[in-house]
């Protein structure tokens, strides 16, 4: 591609299609060579939706850019600067991603089904050099520096005034890679909570510190992929060849059969009295008892008691939790997505960095012995519940009690929140992004 001139973005942040049309016509110029070409620059632009597929973008500029819920099927966005991107829920599938830089990016539910992301810069965003400037083809020196003069401006909207160590991780979580090309690609301290990497192409990706807490890599091709300190706590793993991965010091799942036999043993019991309506089994009491990084996906421990209770970095996804007594118990980057956990007592537990995506932390319906409805309900209780940097997308907390709960940097998108208690409640962080 010519070396010429990069048209700047509008001033405003948002496009007209007008705009958005000439920056495309003068990026297509300038793959061509053609005569009023210019490098497209729609850095910190917002094309929330836009339609971009099957575009040649190859090299564009889009740090910060929001794309969110923008159609990119079959886009050729190769060596393009992504750095900060939101490309959540978007339509990415088919796509051309080699070598790109989208450290920091916000994929969240972004659907990657047969992209091409060989070699794709993914670790966390920082200002230091990405993309093919890491790799020593990068821009000239004048250029570097206003790259990183937006960069820069990129990452500062990232961190909301907070400043992270080691960076702004990308987030890929729930997003969709099925077949996707991942070769060699840097996905160093990358968080892929419950992605879908079903048939991935993993050969030599770089995953170290990867958060890959229930994603699926059923079939995924790990030759040479290095999962050193990546955490891979209910990851599932089905027909795949881990004899030539590096799993160097990865936290692995401890499965309920590899526990002692008393805590087995209360986790039977329990889910016998729930299905007996108490007729059965006992109410499990695990107060204070270690269950970290243990995989209790889809298990039914409604009304146990779990005080003080260590579940850590838990599989808890889809667990029916309903009135379960977890005060003071440690939560904390569990993956409770889709977990029911309506009218629990989580007053005081903590949950930093935990996935509570989907949750239901509504009011529980109270029933008779019978198994009969009342008309009443009981609320959720998060009172002085931490849950700094917690994900809360699209979870019900109708009615829940989260007076004196932190939520500095949880993400709140979609959240339901009607009737809540938030009296002295620390909101400061994210905002839900509009809709």
């Amino acid at each position: 591609m010519p070396s010429v001139a990069t048209a700047p973005a509008p001033a405003p942040s948002y496009l007209r299609p007008d705009q958005l049309a000439e920056v495309l016509d003068r990026h297509a110029r300038w793959i061509k060579g053609q005569p009023g070409g210019a490098r497209a620059n729609l850095a910190l632009a917002d094309l929330e939706g836009a339609d971009l597929s099957q575009r040649d973008l190859r090299g564009a500029r889009l740090v910060g850019a929001k794309l969110a819920r923008c159609r990119l099927s079959g886009t050729n966005l190769a060596g393009a600067d992504l750095f900060g991107v939101d490309l959540r829920d978007a339509d990415i599938t088919r796509a051309n991603l080699m070598q790109t830089d989208l450290r920091g990016a916000r994929l969240r539910s972004a659907d990657f089904s047969n992209a091409n992301l060989r070699d794709a810069d993914l670790r966390a965003g920082t200002l230091e050099p990405g993309g093919s400037a890491r790799r020593g083809s990068g821009p000239d020196a004048q250029d570097a520096e206003t790259t990183r003069q937006t960069h820069r401006t990129a990452l500062a909207r990232l961190q909301g005034g907070v400043t992270a160590e080691g960076g702004i991780p990308t987030d890929l979580t729930g997003a969709v890679l099925a077949g996707a090309n991942l070769t060699e690609a840097d996905l160093c301290g990358a968080v892929l909570q419950n992605a879908d990497l079903t048939g991935a192409v993993l050969t030599d990706a770089n995953l170290s510190g990867a958060r890959l807490n229930g994603a699926n890599l059923t079939g995924a091709l790990l030759d040479g992929a290095t999962f050193d300190n990546a955490d891979l706590v209910g990851t599932r793993m089905v027909d795949c060849d881990l004899s030539q991965a590096k799993l160097g010091s990865a936290c692995l799942t401890r499965p309920i059969d590899s526990m002692g036999s008393e805590i087995q043993r209360a986790i039977f019991d329990h889910e016998r009295w729930i299905d007996s309506v108490g007729q059965r089994g006992e109410r499990a009491d695990l107060d204070g008892t270690d269950l970290s990084r243990a995989d209790l996906r889809g298990v039914n421990l409604s009304a146990a008691s779990l005080r003080g209770a260590n579940l850590a970095d838990a599989a808890l996804t889809g667990a029916r939790l309903m009135m379960a007594d977890l005060s003071g118990a440690n939560l904390e980057r569990a993956n409770l997505m889709g977990a029911d956990l309506s009218g629990a007592n989580l007053s005081f537990a903590r949950l930093a960095g935990a996935d509570l995506t989907r949750v239901n932390l509504g009011p529980a319906e109270i029933k008779d012995p019978s198994g009969r409805p009342t008309g009443r309900s009981w609320a959720a209780n998060l009172m002085g519940a931490d849950l700094r940097q917690a994900m809360l997308t699209d979870s019900r907390m109708v009615q829940a009690n989260l007076t004196d709960a932190d939520l500095e940097n949880a993400d709140l998108d979609g959240a339901d929140l009607a009737g809540a208690k938030l009296q002295r409640a620390h909101l400061k962080g994210k905002a839900p992004r509009r809709r």
